[in-house]
């Protein structure tokens, strides 16, 4: 059986440690070499990174998001084994783990690790579909005589390279199809490789609950679930057509995926058309404080972004998702493009004035779209707001203040809400 030394790189017949270095760390599948549809995550990004940029924070839970009254953006496996996981407030996070260290995010340091990440995976193909900054498809297929080896022993050079030059890790998930390699790397977190090949595809699936699906949230699974439908094996036993009936589009593609059936090709990005992001909350709110908070900081994150890769934007959106998961989606078209998170945070929160229903909501989000190249980004003043221009200096002050001292050097009030 082929097997691969994750260490050394060494290729050879399986075994429990590798001959050339004696690593327990080795890698067997009857088609380990002959799979090349890969997904690569990041364990635990922006906790990685602060711990890398912070010996001390090594050995210590690390939770990176707001204030009291705010969320968890994420955290190290150190604090998820208290219980601690993304979007659950931060009160609640610290009474799991009372002794984790809390670090505000620095989205700037966070796009240029993921763009050293992104350069790595060019070495290697350029079918490259990223999910988010710090998680991609990857198709090696054809690759093997261009680098003088299958894409599994590649794949395992990417990992051993982010780990030695950026000090960051990652798990890989290895198959004949998207669906199967995101499932796959996300079974051996942290720093795993895991292999699902074709002949064990229909096994595995059969095991395995609905969730596992990719886009089966908690509104699917209680609709499933009421059909009876709690395992992929119980969708095996429903008819296509009915499947269909009763769910729509989204019942013909479990009737695919339940079967490992997933044609969808990884698609090169054509540049970015939005930015955007949005968090879930632990437990549904309307606190007008609260949500008011994360406005903010949603505006923040996502003006760090557009700044990170010199865009901005021409309209901004708000997004609300109450209680019964009914989405709620508004945007207005600027008379000049954005890239500046007080401007931002300003149209999503007339925007959210604006919005007849006041919540409960599970889910707010903000984001910017019709993008173009930076240098354009707010270059008139606001003539009915004439403290425009002086927000706008100052926004850029801080930003210098920020590079040069540090996320926390200044704070504005209301992110501490």
């Amino acid at each position: 059986m082929p097997a691969l030394c994750r260490d050394c790189l060494t290729t050879f017949d399986a075994g429990t440690r590798c001959p050339a270095c004696r690593s327990p760390r080795v890698l067997s599948h009857p088609e380990l070499f002959d799979l090349s549809i890969a997904h690569m995550d990041c364990d635990a990004f922006y906790a990685s990174v602060e711990k890398r940029d912070n010996p001390d924070l090594r050995d210590k839970a690390v939770i990176v998001g707001g204030g009291q009254r705010g969320v968890v953006s994420t955290c190290c496996y150190i604090a998820r084994i208290s219980g601690v996981r993304s979007a659950m407030p931060m009160f609640q996070a610290m009474k799991l783990c009372p002794d984790a260290v809390v670090v505000k995010p620095r989205m700037r340091v966070y796009v240029e690790v993921s763009r050293a990440i992104r350069a790595m995976m060019e070495d290697m193909t350029p079918h490259i579909q990223p999910l988010s900054l710090d998680e991609a498809f990857m198709d090696l297929s054809g690759t093997t005589r261009l680098h003088g080896a299958p894409p599994a022993v590649m794949l395992a050079r990417l990992i051993k390279r982010m780990e030695e030059e950026l000090g960051i890790s990652g798990s890989i998930g290895l198959s004949h199809n998207k669906f199967l390699a995101k499932i796959a790397s996300d079974l051996d977190k942290p720093r795993g490789f895991s292999v699902i090949g074709q002949a064990e595809t229909h096994g595995f699936l059969a095991k395995q609950k609905v969730r596992i699906i990719w886009g089966v949230g908690t509104a699917t699974q209680t609709a499933l679930e009421q059909g009876g439908i709690r395992t992929i094996a119980d969708l095996l036993r429903w008819d296509r057509r009915d499947l269909g009936a009763r769910f729509g589009s989204m019942g013909d593609r479990l009737w695919h995926l339940a079967r490992g059936i997933d044609t969808r090709p990884v698609q090169r990005d054509e540049g970015v058309k939005s930015i955007s992001k949005e968090t879930t909350f632990f437990e549904d709110t309307g606190d007008a404080d609260l949500l008011d908070g994360h406005l903010w900081r949603l505006a923040e994150q996502v003006s760090d972004r557009a700044k990170a890769k010199v865009l901005a934007g021409r309209t901004v959106t708000l997004k609300l998702k109450r209680a019964d998961f009914k989405l709620i989606s508004r945007r207005h078209a600027l008379d000049q493009p954005t890239q500046l998170a007080d401007r931002i945070y300003r149209e999503a929160r007339a925007l959210f004035d604006a919005a007849p229903d006041k919540g409960p909501f599970r889910l707010i989000g903000v984001g910017i779209s019709d993008l173009c190249p930076g240098d354009q980004a707010d270059a008139e003043g606001d003539l009915l707001d004439l403290n425009a221009t002086k927000r706008s200096a100052a926004e850029r002050a801080t930003d210098a203040i920020r590079a040069r001292f540090g996320q926390d050097a200044i704070i504005k009030g209301r992110a501490l809400r």
